[in-house]
């Protein structure tokens, strides 16, 4: 038996060594990101370019196989850790596929990727218009739904609820939990502030330096949950706007650390301050020098200005757009500061949203109060320069200035600020597609600019709500949400939603501690926002405002079916308004409803109505 034992150890080490080779680990592969991730098979545009990044990924040879699928080219560019891959997708299959990076005939890359099959309907949607009210809400600021998600571990900025500048820990399941009170005020769409991730050492609760641009930031949630989020609204028929940034990214942009090219930015390493004059762009006078300035130049050192005019970076933005639409269900984009990159991407890029998605809505972000700046962008404006601007809409800050202006100013002449501002919409190929807001997230709040007179807060937003275009209104002005009127820091103007965390003593989601005010203000918004939602007259009807007089401004809105007359009143105390000047739109109307309070007119001769106050008359 002694003997056996060594005899048996032996005939076992003998199978082991047989069976080694099948057991050995295989080679470690390098794992490649691909951008993006996955795509639709059902594209009117076939074409895909993926973005493959990896060590020495150049160095590899590609293969595809998969059903429908043709691999057209493969670019290696000047950074050897980085291909270009174009596919073309006009006969392909939905499906997983297995795409290979092999060297030598061995695979030292495999990526798992996926075609999608496109939802039914993706490509009929229809985006935003004149028929909705959005509510501009800052993620970080309305509501903190899941206070585990305050803190995520590796990321460098933590929450900070001392500072304003800091994080405060608002999310996506805030957002969720609070959709039947944005619906039950008489919002339907919502444009949320940039989500995606701001991997950024400080003061990056504002979403607008990017550093993934195909990630949520982990603090405001996950991918899908922004997707469950869309699903959800959708079904509560609120369309979502997503905003978003090609002007620039976030110093800590995770291509910061090894760029594709050298022309990936402008102006670096040695960057310049953009100048801001937007007047640069279409002055037939300019200098290259000032045009090449205020386009290329950054706004900050943080925030790095792409180069649009590299066709990879331009086809990675402009597929990016298409990603995020088909994947959350989006019905528009807001772009942020929207004549600062190339221009000409700017319409490619447009044109390209508007073939797959042809009632799909853009609104760009021009700011500035000369209306021959903005109409310049607009789809369908005649430029001399000959520039075909794609783009549906505009913010409409010409009028946000106007109205601010003429409520605030001493006197009633101030309402000629409103009729003038109007009285430019000749410009505009298409006004009644802007979008028209009392305030937003870059200035002070409404009740602020109106000198907190509750009064004149409701003539403003009850203007919004009625004049042409689409209303936007920002997050917690329905509250009188407030701040000094000296301004320090942007972050003033961007205070949390009152109801939103844990123990807060008011909540204007419930109305728990509101004073008398703020509740008033906030019946009035929701008391219009609802009524409007099957007004087809305030939505497409056509627009006709008289030159202020007496202490008036009014304007109305018809079509063949409908009329309503929305009329301001600025002076202090009760006026008469003598309707005489106005038959041409009063004739053969026998009385008119005031929708705020209810009461009914069966003469229009002579109108009494309240100091500074705003009256909504339906015509019989």
């Amino acid at each position: 038996m002694k003997k056996a034992i060594p005899i048996l150890m032996l005939m076992l080490l003998t199978l082991q060594g047989i069976g080694a080779p099948r057991q050995r680990k295989a080679a470690t592969l390098l794992q490649p990101r691909v951008e993006p991730a996955f795509w639709w098979t059902g594209m009117k545009n076939p074409a895909l370019q993926l973005m493959v990044h990896g060590k020495d990924i150049a160095l590899t040879r590609v293969v595809v196989n998969h059903p429908g699928v043709l691999l057209k080219s493969v670019t290696a560019v000047e950074n050897p850790n980085y291909l270009f891959v174009d596919l073309d997708l006009g006969k392909a299959t939905p499906g997983k596929f297995d795409i290979l990076f092999q060297k030598e005939g061995k695979n030292l890359a495999v990526y798992s990727y996926e075609l999608k099959e496109r939802e039914a309907g993706s490509a009929e949607r229809q985006g935003f218009n004149s028929s909705d009210v959005m509510y501009l809400v800052m993620p970080d600021r309305f509501a903190n739904g899941n206070p585990d998600n305050d803190e995520v571990a590796g990321m460098k900025e933590k929450p900070n609820r001392a500072d304003l500048k800091g994080r405060q820990g608002g999310d996506i399941q805030g957002l969720r939990d609070h959709l039947d009170y944005i619906s039950g005020m008489g919002f339907t769409a919502v444009w949320l502030n940039p989500l995606l991730e701001n991997d950024m050492h400080e003061v990056s609760y504002h979403g607008y330096a990017t550093t993934d641009f195909y990630k949520v930031d982990p603090r405001y949630g996950s991918n899908e949950e922004y997707r469950a989020f869309a699903l959800e609204a959708r079904r509560k028929g609120i369309k979502l706007i997503m905003d978003m940034i090609f002007n620039h990214c976030g110093s800590e942009h995770w291509w910061m650390k090894d760029m594709p090219m050298a022309d990936w930015l402008n102006f670096y390493p040695d960057y310049k301050i953009t100048t801001h004059i937007r007047y640069a762009n279409q002055d037939i006078h300019a200098s290259d020098y000032d045009r090449k300035l205020f386009s290329d130049g950054w706004f900050v050192p943080v925030m790095p200005d792409l180069n649009q005019r590299n066709p990879y970076l331009a086809t990675y933005l402009i597929q990016n757009s298409i990603w995020w639409i088909e994947y959350v269900g989006l019905s528009g984009i807001r772009m942020d500061t929207y004549s600062y990159p190339d221009k000409e991407l700017m319409a490619a890029w447009n044109r390209r949203i508007g073939e797959e998605y042809p009632s799909f809505n853009i609104v760009g972000e021009e700011w500035h109060m000369n209306q021959a700046i903005l109409s310049y962008w607009q789809k369908g404006k005649t430029n001399l320069d000959g520039y075909q601007g794609e783009l549906r809409s505009l913010m409409d800050f010409p009028l946000q200035n106007a109205v601010s202006s003429a409520l605030r100013d001493e006197g009633t002449g101030a309402l000629m600020n409103i009729y003038e501002c109007l009285a430019n919409d000749f410009q505009y190929p298409e006004p009644e597609n802007l979008v028209v807001f009392p305030g937003n997230h870059d200035m002070p709040r409404f009740f602020v600019q109106v000198n907190k007179d509750v009064d004149l807060v409701k003539m403003g937003i009850g203007l919004f709500l009625t004049i042409r275009g689409i209303p936007q209104l920002y997050y917690g002005d329905e509250v009188l949400v407030s701040h000094d009127s000296t301004r320090d820091h942007d972050s003033q103007f961007r205070k949390c939603f009152p109801g939103g965390w844990a123990g807060d003593p008011v909540s204007g989601f419930t109305g728990k501690g509101l004073t008398s005010q703020e509740k008033e203000v906030q019946d009035f918004i929701r008391k219009i926002a609802l009524w409007r939602k099957d007004k087809k007259v305030i939505h497409t009807g056509k627009l006709m405002h008289f030159v202020p007089f007496d202490g008036f401004y009014l304007f109305f809105r018809y079509n063949d079916k409908e009329k309503v007359m929305v009329v301001l009143n600025k002076n202090n105390g009760e006026a008469v308004l003598k309707t005489d000047r106005l038959s041409e739109m009063l004739t053969g109307c026998s009385g008119a409803s005031e929708i705020i309070t209810g009461k009914t007119y069966s003469a229009l001769s002579e109108l009494t109505l309240p100091g500074k106050s705003i009256s909504v008359f339906e015509l019989h």
